[in-house]
């Protein structure tokens, strides 16, 4: 599919944009905001349903309170953050009212993702934010976040803000045009790389995060974003946020930035939280045998290939799955608890019940809560 045929498919855009287009040494990039504001305008007077997923809390909150850089205390990360959202808020506002657009803030943590009810609760609220005409406006919520405020990137949260609203494109706007098949930086012959089907190790290895004053994140982010799209069949252009007439030339598919394509045999929403949004509470370690059972012939997790258990996890939560060199295999919800599995791993189906003096169902892990990573 070319970039051309993918918008004539393309109902509803979530674009995300980085740190380092929306602020400065001085705090926020008001000239940029401006030209990220009208962007996001024409897209939407072209019929496109938009949502913006914005970094730049933490860096207006520096601006703000003078900060040459950024705290390594995440109490203090907090406080910047949250003086710093409200300010970045209020841009947005006052932009997109004077052309005629209501926007709602949206502020998730992993754990809002994490958790399967506050998943669908958020799925729901931007689902009615969209009916009601209203730009979704998306960001960490950096100022109550630990774990994600230390480890976590919007790039990611994109993804899975797409998953959410069921969007046909991500766009990721960032200051490179795309992705090399090595580092431009460090060779003259790199060349853009105009589309990529599958993410390979070696886009991987060709790309390297970055950490700037302002943000965090880098190439390497964005190609994961990329791939957690792709399971859920949702195509990601990574552009120059800068380029000139930017809406047009997507719009005319024109041959810039690297557009990522998605997954043909996409994951239903249900099973890409199994695999992406779900926190996993423990592993199990699998023999070769369950590895082939599991990706080649599509059957479901049995004990007789568990060798080991890793965390304690109760019915119903999620874990890994692993080889016995450490590779994750798959994610799925297990069927019984830790200290059930630690008396029946290795053994037959038939040989539960005798054990356990009960059973629940013959499959640890049934394919239909499984999803192969």
């Amino acid at each position: 599919m070319n970039r051309f045929n993918l918008l004539q498919k393309t109902k509803r855009l979530v674009i995300k944009v980085g740190s380092g287009l929306l602020t400065n040494e001085t705090g926020p990039n008001l000239d940029y905001l401006k030209e990220l504001t009208n962007l996001i305008d024409n897209f939407r007077q072209g019929g496109f349903e938009c949502v913006l997923v914005s970094s730049g809390a933490v860096a207006c909150g520096m601006a703000t309170l003078r900060l040459a850089k950024k705290p390594t205390d995440i109490a203090k990360k907090q406080a910047v953050a949250s003086v710093g959202q409200p300010i970045l808020i209020k841009h947005y506002s006052d932009l997109f009212t004077s052309q005629g657009t209501l926007v709602g803030q949206v502020l998730l943590t992993r754990a809002d993702l994490e958790n399967r009810h506050r998943f669908l609760n958020a799925r729901h609220a931007l689902a009615e934010l969209l009916k009601d005409k209203i730009l979704p406006i998306v960001n960490e919520n950096d100022s109550v976040a630990v774990e994600e405020i230390q480890f976590g990137d919007n790039d990611q949260l994109s993804a899975m803000v797409a998953h959410l609203v069921d969007a046909d494109l991500l766009l990721i706007l960032t200051d490179i045009d795309g992705l090399y098949d090595v580092n431009p930086k460090k060779s003259k012959n790199a060349k853009r790389l105009s589309v990529v089907e599958k993410i390979e190790q070696s886009h991987l290895d060709s790309a390297e995060g970055t950490s700037t004053i302002q943000g965090t994140g880098g190439m390497i982010t964005k190609l994961k974003a990329a791939q957690q799209a792709a399971l859920y069949g949702i195509a990601t252009w990574i552009l120059d946020g800068k380029t000139i007439s930017l809406a047009d030339k997507v719009r005319s598919g024109a041959d810039i930035g690297t557009l990522f394509l998605a997954q043909e045999e996409a994951l239903s929403s249900r099973k890409y939280w199994i695999g992406v949004a779900s926190k996993t509470k423990g592993s199990l370690i699998v023999d070769e045998g369950a590895i082939d059972a599991l990706i080649n012939k599509k059957k479901s997790l049995l004990p007789s290939g568990i060798k080991q258990i890793e965390g304690h996890f109760e019915i119903g939560d999620p874990l890994e799955i692993k080889s016995e060199s450490g590779k994750i295999i798959a994610k799925g919800l297990v069927n019984y608890s830790s200290s059930e599995l630690n008396k029946i791993k290795g053994i037959k189906s038939s040989e539960i019940e005798p054990v356990l003096g009960y059973k629940y169902v013959d499959e640890i892990i049934h394919r239909d809560d499984l999803v192969i990573l």
